[in-house]
């Protein structure tokens, strides 16, 4: 995440490992391990079906996809769509005041001995500002968007499309989803309405509106070009998020806009360009979005549910990398499953006697052939809840339960 509430798309960066199957193992393995509660947050805890009941008041339900549309459709749905949901786009603009602090260097006597009153005393504070964008799920102002536009932010301020101010309370935010809720005080405001972005397919129409390097209600438009992008594959590998990517136009200020459908249904939430692409931006689907804003409407916060694993998919190449790497510690025999390349110290996978090395085949009796499954299974748990691994060690098979638990604060 960036160290400020500006909106910068392209912020996010990748990290790098010598060993090229260790790096695939940590991008892949993050969203179970963490990279610290800066990426914090979670999914539904042992009371999920309480606050699932009690967030579906709040916010705005989903609905099943649409049908495809008919052969005769008018020529300019577009400007129906924007028409409908573009009163419901807002601009959000952050602020926070950051003190600077000088170099240790500096305060060091020889240094003031030759430099005296030419150096400041004591850092100096100044303001960062940032500009994104949100859309309105429900009439008394609640507002979706990313968290970092908002994150760490003094001061909130929300405009929304007929020049009316408001300002705005950051009701909460997760920085391992990158999603989050602000509240303004307004009744009767314009919403928009929720799609399903599990039944997407690439070639369907998307429509972006967002505020784009400050240009408010600007309207992209593309295609579906791809879903289920995986976190590392973005290059974000601390997000728990598997993206829809789409060629509709994204830019510093769309993040927190909606991503809408042929019917002006919103199907994703604009979060992130990959710096140097032409062409790509990526959303967060809106039901993962949604989930999350429920939980941080009903109780201000997400709990992850967590593991403690690093993991990497095997295939034929990454096996005979391994095996032939002197420093790898680890020798794989088997042809498929997921490969647990290091066990975090007191996890909840340390604790059910899971072990480096040992290879996932099955996942609550489904077979698993990348991390990214096990990710899946991994968010769909509850925290406390039981998962069952079937593996192989010392090619044996044994079957272990594991109970995952919170995603730690200190994880890194």
């Amino acid at each position: 995440m960036p160290n400020q509430p500006q909106d910068n798309d392209n912020l996010f960066t990748k990290s790098h490992d010598h060993a090229p199957w260790k790096k695939a193992a940590a991008s892949l393995s993050l969203v179970l391990l963490g990279s610290g509660m800066t990426f914090a947050g979670g999914y539904l805890a042992n009371n999920q079906q309480q606050v699932a009941d009690s967030a579906s008041k709040l916010a705005v339900g989903r609905v099943n996809a649409a049908p495809p549309l008919p052969g005769n459709v008018d020529p300019n749905f577009i400007t129906q769509v924007v028409q409908k949901v573009g009163p419901a786009v807002v601009r959000i603009n952050s602020s926070r005041t950051v003190k600077t602090q000088l170099p240790e260097e500096l305060n060091d006597p020889f240094f003031r001995r030759f430099f005296g009153s030419q150096l400041p005393m004591q850092g100096r504070n100044r303001v960062e500002r940032g500009t994104g964008s949100g859309f309105i799920l429900s009439a008394d102002g609640r507002i979706l968007t990313n968290s970092h536009v908002v994150d760490g932010a003094d001061t909130v301020t929300v405009t929304l499309k007929d020049g009316r101010t408001f300002k705005g309370k950051v009701v909460g935010t997760d920085e391992l989803t990158d999603v989050a809720v602000v509240k303004i005080e307004a009744n009767n405001l314009p919403t928009v309405t929720i799609g399903n972005s599990d039944q997407l397919q690439p070639g369907q129409w998307a429509i972006a509106i967002g505020n784009p390097l400050g240009l408010d209600n600007t309207v992209t438009t593309g295609i579906i070009s791809a879903t289920g992008r995986s976190s590392n594959q973005v290059g974000v590998p601390d997000k728990r998020v598997e993206f829809i990517q789409t060629d509709a136009a994204i830019n510093p200020g769309n993040s927190g806009g909606p991503l809408l459908n042929a019917r002006g249904e919103v199907i994703g939430m604009n979060t992130a360009i990959i710096q140097g692409a032409q062409g790509l931006g990526f959303s967060i689907p809106i039901n993962t979005a949604q989930r999350i804003s429920n939980q941080l409407i009903t109780t201000g916060k997400a709990q992850h549910p967590y593991l403690g694993i690093q993991m990497v998919g095997i295939t034929p190449d990454l096996k005979q990398r391994i095996n032939s790497d002197p420093n790898s510690g680890l020798m794989v025999s088997e042809n498929n499953g997921v490969l647990i390349v290091k066990v975090m110290p007191d996890s909840p996978a340390f604790k059910a006697g899971i072990r480096a090395g040992d290879v996932i085949q099955k996942l609550n009796g489904e077979s698993v052939i990348d991390a990214a499954a096990v990710q899946k299974a991994v968010e769909k748990a509850q925290v406390g809840g039981n998962l069952r691994l079937d593996l192989r060690r010392n090619g044996q098979s044994i079957n272990i339960a594991v109970t995952p638990g919170t995603f730690p604060t200190n994880v890194q």
